[in-house]
């Protein structure tokens, strides 16, 4: 099943409530924090933080982010065949991926219906103009609605926090991934192999996002010992947090929030609950 708005991965109401609600009601690439519309905290490197930071700056983080996921899959402008972005929410990165990566095809697919309905407006002119090079498609990150060995590349990017099952996703990616593929993976994950009950304790005092079950407090080993079980070889995992935290945090500062809670990602990060990683692998 592969036909655009395909329903059949999970149904809506399957949707966990608090990712139903800021994805949905609550539109959240539409708040000051996301401009640009990319919903990721974004890769500073080479963006100053001594002095004030513009929406430019942001804008320019947020699709950096994306560049160093994609470069980890293949350098920049050479043709990589088709490509599968889970979690795509506007489908701004998928456009960053067809028009800087050269790929033949790039399907974005997300689980809420809403964000797919923004994205189609938001790239309705690239829909339009290239047809069959974009598509977007209704679809659950543990059970996605593709054929065996359908895509080169798989990646995703800070979505896998909101995923209830990271080993039912680890096997959909392999599944997907034809032989030779790669995947990558960047999201923010509790350090180490265990799982760690003070520190998802800890995050819910500290962040809404985890007290309300819109984020999960997951071990990185989590996912790396899923995409491994998955038959996925190569798996490495690299941490992004110095590139990714202090710029989002200065960023914050300059930002009349309304709340305080964002502004503990930092803090968080510092104290060993939370970091943001990237995760690749290669299918054999």
């Amino acid at each position: 099943m592969t036909a655009d708005d395909a329903t059949g991965a999970r149904p809506e109401g399957a949707i966990p409530s608090a990712v139903r609600t800021v994805y949905g009601p609550d539109d959240l690439g539409s708040v000051p924090v996301f401009r640009g519309g990319f919903i990721n905290f974004g890769y500073w490197d080479g963006i100053s933080l001594d002095g004030p930071l513009t929406v430019e700056d942001r804008v320019r983080s947020e699709r950096q982010l994306y560049r160093r996921v994609l470069d980890a899959l293949a350098p920049a402008g050479e043709g990589r065949g088709r490509a599968l972005e889970v979690g795509c929410g506007l489908g701004l990165g998928c456009a960053l991926a067809l028009e800087e990566y050269a790929y033949d095809s790039v399907t974005g697919m997300d689980i809420h219906p809403d964000q797919l309905a923004r994205a189609r407006r938001a790239n309705a002119a690239l829909l339009g103009a290239a047809p069959g090079r974009l598509r977007l498609v209704r679809g659950a990150a543990e059970r996605m609605p593709f054929e065996d060995g359908e895509f080169d590349r798989v990646y995703s990017v800070e979505a896998a926090q909101h995923f209830r099952d990271v080993d039912a996703f680890a096997r959909e990616c392999a599944r997907v991934l034809r032989p030779g593929g790669r995947a990558a993976v960047a999201s923010f994950f509790v350090p180490g192999d265990e799982t760690r009950p003070d520190a998802a304790r800890e995050l819910a005092l500290r962040l809404d996002s985890f007290a309300s079950g819109l984020d999960v407090a997951r071990p990185l080993g989590a996912l790396t010992g899923a995409l491994a079980a998955a038959g996925l070889a190569d798996v490495r995992a690299v941490s992004l947090g110095p590139s990714v935290w202090p710029g989002l945090d200065r960023y914050l500062e300059g930002l009349d929030l309304g709340v305080t809670w964002p502004r503990r990602f930092l803090r968080s990060y510092l104290d060993g609950l939370l970091d943001y990683y990237l995760v690749t692998a290669s299918a054999p």
